[in-house]
Order: structure tokens, then sequence, then C-alpha cells
């Protein structure tokens, strides 16, 4: 039997936790914001250590998520789902409860698949609940088009940092060769760059490798090579007090959640010279995606797609306005999607 229990949280409009232990369900879901409509973000499956990480972690993401759709333009807000498990002990049985869990917000939150859950997935929870996108026959696997939305975001700061958005011979360290990162390095190596690659499962960096043309570092070192871009596409917090010092890239921009361990560290990068495409800017091809299933005309990809292309105009208007105020780019991104969060608020005020 699912129990469902409030964890009282400042700054957010509903966390909750399931327990279930006849499919051995726990789970928490995060609604940060629905001020711009429903709030819609992936459902993670991750053997965090306690359950107070997985609460820190879905606080996180699902704030990045409201940061994200705001960003993009779209009529969503935030929210995020975690799965504390074995990701190699998933059942279908697991996913259905997860779908009661989802159903039982009625409707302010929608799911998808991220981190360790697929398309299959989604169909089990979408048997309980229909309140999930990322469905086989609509939108499908969002992967690709987050990796392609990163793609666009690599662009628009290659121009910025370089003065041209040719990345012909431009060295990317990818972190993580999962379906977004392996994705990522084949877009960068079909456009002429050159992929070094790494991953906490050395058969997934080597497989990146084999198809582009790349070379293989430990985990341990990707974060130091020399490079033009570093590229996280695992975990969040690469991004930190550690590891920030032994950059040696001109460019950060990677389709990993919530890069920034702390806010801070936006600010570290652009006194290193360093220059950020946000996370929740770049990365926003796949929730893009997943959007265009909502609407009343249904799911068109080339619609989606074009709705993509605005990644790039985005992000050279966080640029100018980190310029013009003398303010990190990550700040800068969060004041463009705070803008249109209070527009809307005002407007629903007034």
């Amino acid at each position: 039997m699912l129990e469902i229990t409030d964890i009282p949280t400042e700054g957010y409009e509903s966390v909750k936790r399931a327990v279930d232990t006849t499919t051995g369900l726990h789970a928490i879901i995060s609604v940060h914001s629905t001020v711009l409509g429903p709030a819609l973000g992936g459902m993670r499956l991750w053997a965090y250590e306690t359950e107070g990480d997985a609460i820190f972690d879905v606080l996180r993401l699902s704030k990045g998520m409201t940061y994200k759709a705001a960003c993009a333009g779209l009529d969503l807000g935030g929210g995020k789902s975690v799965i504390v498990g074995d990701p190699a002990a998933k059942t279908d049985d697991l996913f259905k409860s997860m779908g009661e869990f989802v159903e039982s917000f009625g409707g302010n939150y929608i799911t998808a698949e991220d981190v360790n859950t697929k398309v299959e997935d989604m169909a089990a929870v979408n048997s309980k609940t229909q309140h999930v996108v990322g469905l086989a026959g609509k939108s499908g696997n969002p992967s690709p088009y987050t990796a392609w939305g990163c793609f666009i975001g690599l662009r628009a700061c290659m121009e910025e940092a370089y003065g041209s958005s040719d990345i012909t011979d431009k060295v990317i360290a990818i972190e993580g060769a999962g379906s977004v990162g392996s994705a990522y390095a084949k877009l960068i190596a079909d456009a002429g760059g050159k992929v070094v690659v790494a991953d906490i499962f050395d058969e997934s960096a080597q497989k990146v490798a084999a198809a582009t043309g790349g070379i293989v570092v430990s985990p341990d070192a990707i974060r130091s090579v020399e490079c033009d871009v570093y590229a996280p596409c695992a975990l969040g917090g690469s991004i930190n007090d550690e590891t920030i010092p032994g950059f040696k890239s001109r460019i950060v921009c990677g389709a990993a959640n919530n890069q920034l361990l702390e806010d801070r560290h936006g600010k570290a990068l652009k006194e290193a010279g360093i220059l950020y495409g946000p996370d929740y800017v770049v990365n926003a091809g796949g929730l893009i995606n997943v959007y265009n299933e909502l609407g009343p005309e249904g799911y068109e990809e080339q619609r989606a797609l074009g709705m993509m292309d605005k990644i790039y105009d985005n992000l050279k208007e966080m640029f100018a306005i980190s310029k013009e105020e003398g303010i990190c780019v990550a700040r800068a991104a969060d004041r463009f999607g705070e803008r249109r969060i209070e527009a809307v608020r005002e407007g629903a005020v007034n």
C-alpha cells in the first residue's frame, strides 16, 4: 500500500514522500513552482546513500526546472521526482506504484524520463496516471533532443568566446557517456570537433570514443585535461572549489543539471575567465521536446526543433546582461528567468 507524507519545505509549493513496502518504492516528488503552469520534470532513479541526499537532490533539481522552463519560454513550472533504489533492480510494479504517486498530485506535477529511467518505464507509470510525457509513439526519449539543445548552446558559447560558432578542431572534454553525453559527443564529432570522454563505466566511454574517433581518460582526469570546452554530462556539482582551479578550458557547456555545487561558483568561473553556458538553459531541449506533447495539436518534431533554436538567442541575451550589469552569466540567467516569472505573477495579481 502506498503511504504518502508531506515534507514541509520553505520556498517550495509541495514536497512529498511515498513509500510502498509491497513494490519497494521509496520516492520523493518536489514541486517548486506552478506560477507558469504545471510542474514538469523527469523521474530519476538513483542509489542515494540516505533519504537526506535524495531530498537535497530533488529540491535542487525541481528549482532548476522552474528556471529552465521560464528561460525556454514554456508555460510550465518546475518539479522533479527521485526514486531511492538500485537501478538494476527496477520493476514494472515499482513504476506503477510511482504512477500512483504522480497521480496524487492531481496534474500539478507531470513526469518524464531522467537518469536511469526509460520510455518503457514511463509506459508503466502511464498505466496509473496520464500525467506523464516522453512516451513511445509521441515525443519518446528526450535524450537526443537534450543533446541537440546542448549543441545549439555550445555554438552560442563558441561564438561568444572565440568569435565564431565553428567547432572544427576544438577539443571538448565530455564527462559522462550516457544517453545524452554520447549523443552530444556524436554531434560534436560530426561537426569537426575532437572528443575526450570519461565515464565511471569505462565500457560506455570506450563506445563513445570508438564512435567519435575520440580518446578516453579517467573520471579523475577529465576535469583537468587540456581542452577548449569542459562538458559535464553526468551528475551535478562537478563545478566546485576543488575542480575550478584545475579547469583548463575556456568554456563550460554540458548537459548535467545543477553543475554549480553552490551559486557562488558561477562567479568563481567568471573570475577564472571561463565562460559558462548555464545548465538549465543549454540542456532545455529535452524539456522543450516533451512539452510539445501537451498541446491540443499533439507532438510535432519540427515545431519542437524550431523552439529549441531559441536556446542560442537566449544565451546571447544572457551574455549581454552579464556584460552590461557586471555579473556572472549564471546570475544573468537567473535574472532572465525571474523576469518572466515575475511578469506572469504580477499579471495574475493585476
